[in-house]
C-alpha cells in the first residue's frame, strides 16, 4: 500500500455491496475513488468523508470514461493501491429467449468493462510491485441455473481471467481475490435486473420458475453487505489473502455441492476419459 491509508478504487459504488465496502474503507481512515455511471448518486459519501473521498463518474462500457477516471483518481491522490471491480448486474433470460443487444451489453459492462479498468490500473500497480484487485464475481461464477445463463457466463469469465492474472502478476507482487457472494440484500434482483421481454411457455417449469423466484426473494435476501464488505476488508488485511472468497452461507452450501457433484461426474466418466489417449 501507499502508506498506512490505502487508497481504493471502486467501481459501482452507488448502491449494494460497492457503496458498503466505500463506506467501510472510508470508516476506517483510508482513502477511496468511488465510481458510479451518475456522481450524484455518491454525494452522501462525499458528504460525510470530504478530503478522504474522491467521487467521479464512470461508465465502464466506455473507453474514455475510463481513461478519464483512472487519470483523475491518480492525479488527486497519486497512486491506486486497491482495484474493486464491482461495477454489474443481472438479467433474466432463458438461453433461447435472450435478445441479443441485451446479451452484448451484459458482457460489456460484466466483462470488457472490468478488463478496461483492470489494464488501465495495472501500469500502476506494476511500477510499484504492489496492489491487490479484488474481482467481485459471484456464486453464479462457479454454478449456473436456468433463467441466469448469460448472467453465469460473465461471471465464469471473470473467474477465468482472474484465476489467470493471479499466476501472471502474483510474481510482480500485486495479489488477486475472485469475491464470490450468495444471495446479498441489494438491488442485484430488482431495480437493478435486466429482465428480456421475451417468454417462451416451454420453459415455464424451469426459467420461468426461476424468473419469478428471483424476484420473490428481492428485499430478503440472507446476506448483509455490510457484513460482506468487513470480509472483504479482512480479506485485504490477510498475509495471504485467498484467490476466491465465498460470501454467505448460501455460498458455502451451494459451492460445497458443486463440488461434490464435479467429483461425481469425473469420477463416474474416468474410464471412458482415459480411453481419449493412445495407448500407452
Amino acid at each position: 500500500m501507499t502508506d498506512t491509508s490505502p487508497i481504493w478504487f471502486i467501481t459501482g459504488a452507488s448502491s449494494g455491496l460497492g457503496h458498503a465496502l466505500a463506506q467501510a474503507v472510508l470508516e476506517k481512515g483510508w482513502r477511496a475513488v468511488v465510481t458510479a455511471r451518475k456522481s450524484e448518486s455518491l454525494d452522501d459519501l462525499k458528504g460525510r468523508y470530504h478530503n478522504r473521498v474522491l467521487a467521479l463518474p464512470l461508465d465502464v462500457t466506455s473507453n474514455a470514461s475510463v481513461s478519464t477516471a483512472v487519470a483523475a483518481a491518480i492525479a488527486h491522490f497519486g497512486a491506486i493501491d486497491v482495484l474493486v471491480n464491482n461495477a454489474g448486474y443481472g438479467y433474466l433470460a432463458a438461453i433461447e429467449e435472450g435478445a441479443e443487444a441485451e446479451i452484448r451489453a451484459q458482457f460489456e459492462t460484466n466483462v470488457f468493462g472490468l478488463i478496461d479498468v483492470t489494464q488501465k490500473i495495472l501500469p500502476g500497480m506494476r511500477a510499484r510491485r504492489q496492489g491487490h484487485i479484488f474481482n467481485i464475481s459471484s456464486l453464479g461464477g462457479l454454478v449456473a441455473f436456468a433463467a441466469t445463463g448469460y448472467y453465469h457466463a460473465t461471471k465464469f469469465a471473470v473467474e477465468a481471467l482472474s484465476e489467470s492474472l493471479f499466476h501472471e502478476v502474483q510474481p510482480l507482487g500485486i495479489k488477486v481475490t475472485i469475491v464470490e457472494p450468495g444471495a446479498f440484500r441489494t438491488n442485484w434482483a430488482g431495480s437493478s435486473m435486466i429482465e428480456c421481454a421475451r417468454v417462451i411457455d416451454d420453459y415455464a417449469e424451469t426459467a420461468g420458475k426461476r424468473r419469478q423466484a428471483t424476484r420473490n426473494i428481492s428485499g430478503n435476501q440472507p446476506g448483509d453487505p455490510s457484513r460482506a464488505a468487513a470480509a472483504i476488508i479482512c480479506a485485504y488485511q490477510a498475509e495471504t489473502p485467498p484467490l476466491r472468497l465465498l460470501l454467505g452461507a448460501s455460498a458455502l452450501t451451494i459451492a460445497r455441492k458443486r463440488l461434490d457433484d464435479l467429483r461425481s461426474n469425473f469420477e463416474g466418466w474416468s474410464e471412458l476419459t482415459l480411453s481419449a489417449d493412445f495407448p500407452a
